[in-house]
Parts: C-alpha cells; structure tokens; sequence
C-alpha cells in the first residue's frame, strides 16, 4: 500500500509529494526483463520436452519387461502360454494391464503368438508409431 512520506504543510491543503523510490519501472526495464524471461524459456522448453519423451520411453521398457516376465511366469508354471493379456490379470500375475505411455491406452499392444505355432501370448510389443530417441522403431522393443 502507498503512504506518503512527505505531506506539505504550507500551500495547498492536503497536496503530497512522492518520494522518488515509490516511482516505477520505465519500459524499457521491463522489455529487458522479459527479454532474459523469454531467452530462459526458450532453453528450458525443449529441454523439459526431451525429458518428458525420455521418461515415456523408460516407463515403456519397464512395462514391456514386466509384462515378459509374467507371460514366462505364467508359462513356467502352467506350461502354457496365456490366452491374452487379460489372462495375466485375472490369473493374478498381472495387478492390470499397464497403459501403454505413448498411446495412453491399455488396447493398444500387440501380442506376438509363440514360435512354434502354439496357442497364446509368447510376447507383447508397443503398438506406438515412430521411433525412439536411440533410433530404433517402438514396436520392434
């Protein structure tokens, strides 16, 4: 709040003077301070951005690797493969399907059947287009 520091007795009543530190900034200060505001940001933002894919990229390698672990533990003790990804949930080897980070869906994987032509899920890749930050394409993990 603005309290003056001065108040002139003589002369016109009620008339105050403002001291000189209560004066604001000029443009041109202001400009210069949102000039090093807007340099900042614009370092930071792509940087935020290539964390943020990263992280993406992390959560799909571990969804992906747990997932392969619970088909293996599924075949290791049932000496078959699971039906479908939802076989590992309600068998309890799954809590739930994991979010596909990239597609932020839990539909979007796709199940790779075993080798040898049996029946089941041997193994789960991304259903997400494009490539990775290491060049290598997200349905190939």
């Amino acid at each position: 709040m603005f309290t003056p520091k001065n108040r002139q007795g003589s002369g016109k009543a009620g008339r105050l003077t403002i001291n000189r530190s209560f004066r604001g900034f000029t443009l041109v200060e202001l400009l210069v301070v949102m000039a090093i505001i807007a340099i900042l940001l614009s370092i930071a933002t792509p940087r935020y951005f290539n964390s943020l894919d990263r992280s993406k990229e992390v959560v799909l390698r571990q969804d992906l690797n747990v997932m392969r672990d619970a088909i293996d533990k599924f075949h290791g003790d049932t000496g078959n493969y699971p039906g479908d990804l939802a076989e590992l949930v309600e068998k309890r080897y799954l809590r739930a399907v994991p979010i596909d980070p990239l597609t932020e869906s839990a539909e979007t994987w796709i199940a790779a059947p075993p080798p040898e032509g049996a029946d089941g899920v041997y193994d789960v890749h991304s259903g997400a287009a494009g490539q990775a930050k290491d060049g290598t394409f997200y349905g190939a993990w």
